[in-house]
């Protein structure tokens, strides 16, 4: 099987952005209007929704894989004149993690296409969250319309299985929003249509650990 950090560092090894550099729509929506603390930005990728934190008053810590993202995460920091407030960290989040506690833990479509166990690396994203702050989770909840056959024939995680995946204490979590969005989006070669995302918002009341 392939080398995960590998694969992610040839996937950010090209000349050209692979993102668009626009925040995820879902994190901008949620946390528009919550005071800015720490964040933990889990797959940062090019650090779109960092830099985003990051401009409305959060101090960040921005994780990926890869250093060809994190480096392309930095410069992007740097144009954007907050890089003081984002610190960019290599982790291969099935064996590291970051250290700390945070007000908002995001994982914005922790997908890989090769090897990532992910229940055991978002029940570390739930245990890092502080008392009163928030996990989200947002995931691709169905195929994209343009997507071929063996993608749409992939069997997609719901917002409920993906919540028992957790393995979460009721009496220490609120449970915000359990659910599906959809978003009109443009496909490879500029087909339109609407994407399904699964959206998974927590607020944690109590740690005992």
């Amino acid at each position: 099987m392939r080398d995960a950090q590998e694969f992610w560092d040839e996937f950010y090894g090209g000349d050209d952005p692979v993102w668009s550099g626009r925040v995820n729509v879902a994190l901008a929506e949620i946390t528009t209007d919550l005071a800015p603390g720490r964040a933990l930005d889990l797959g940062c990728g090019e650090g779109a929704d960092a830099i985003w934190l990051a401009g409305h008053g959060w101090q960040v810590v921005a994780v990926d894989i890869s250093a060809n993202a994190l480096a392309r995460g930095r410069a992007a920091a740097q144009e954007r004149d907050v890089a003081a407030r984002i610190r960019f960290e290599r982790h291969d989040l099935s064996s590291s993690f970051p250290d700390g506690r945070f007000d908002l833990v995001s994982a914005q479509f922790l997908h890989s296409p090769v090897e990532l166990d992910r229940e055991p690396v978002l029940r570390r994203a739930a245990d890092a969250v502080a008392v009163g702050g928030r996990l989200l989770i947002v995931d691709h909840g169905a195929a994209p319309p343009w997507a071929g056959e063996h993608v749409r024939e992939h069997h997609f995680a719901t917002a409920d299985e993906v919540l028992a995946g957790l393995g979460i204490d009721d009496a220490q979590w609120e449970l915000l929003r359990i659910g599906t969005a959809d978003r009109d989006a443009v496909g490879p070669d500029g087909q339109t249509g609407v994407l399904t995302d699964n959206v998974i918002l927590l607020r944690r009341t109590e740690h005992t650990g």
